[in-house]
């Protein structure tokens, strides 16, 4: 991702937060705290993560290791951002819990640490100038995870003009499929959004 790209991003999320407030899910570009906690249900049914390592890429506020916290045990989290705004709200939130990490960092090019599940919930709603951004990512991805990464794209979003970009879940299912026989796409969750586990 250029310079450009990342200065755009940098821009909304800062517009969102003096719009939203500091810590809130309006800050991140969620439409609510129950469209984020939604995808979060979906990513964290990709396996039982009792006991193992998960990363989590574009972090944000880290409430997806809150939410997992709920379901699972003695994991292991990192998570990943760029932005030390919304990082300063995580680690005050969660940074003092056992197991926990958080960095600050370029999800796109910086060399991501081997964890058994790697997941990114938004990470990739915002538009790029590279045609292959997607796919390279995924591959990044897919290489990390011991045992399996998950993400979420968006699909149907009218927002010809703004920063979001919507992907064809064939398109992508056609590439994942080139890296692992394993493939889930999980639907009907939102109207706007799909989630893709592959395993090793």
């Amino acid at each position: 991702m250029d310079f450009v790209d990342r200065s755009i991003i940098y821009r909304f999320h800062h517009e969102r937060i003096e719009m939203f407030g500091s810590g809130t899910s309006g800050a991140l570009g969620w439409k609510s705290d129950e469209s984020q906690t939604v995808r979060f249900e979906i990513l964290s049914q990709i396996g039982d993560m009792t006991g193992l390592s998960v990363l989590d890429l574009g972090c944000g506020h880290g409430d997806l290791y809150a939410y997992l916290k709920r379901k699972y045990s003695d994991f292991r989290y990192a998570g990943i951002d760029q932005m030390e705004e919304l990082l300063d709200v995580a680690t005050s939130r969660y940074g003092s819990q056992p197991d926990t990490t958080f960095y600050l960092g370029d999800c796109w090019s910086a060399d991501l640490p081997n964890m058994d599940y790697v997941l990114a919930s938004g990470l990739f709603a915002y538009k790029n100038s590279e045609t292959d951004f997607i796919f390279r990512m995924i591959g990044r991805l897919f290489a990390s995870c011991r045992l399996g990464t998950g993400f979420n794209l968006l699909k149907n979003v009218n927002d010809s003009e703004g920063i979001l970009v919507n992907y064809d879940p064939q398109e992508i299912l056609d590439y994942c499929r080139q890296l692992s026989p394993k493939i889930v796409l999980r639907e009907g969750y939102a109207e706007d959004d799909f989630t893709i586990f592959m395993y090793q």
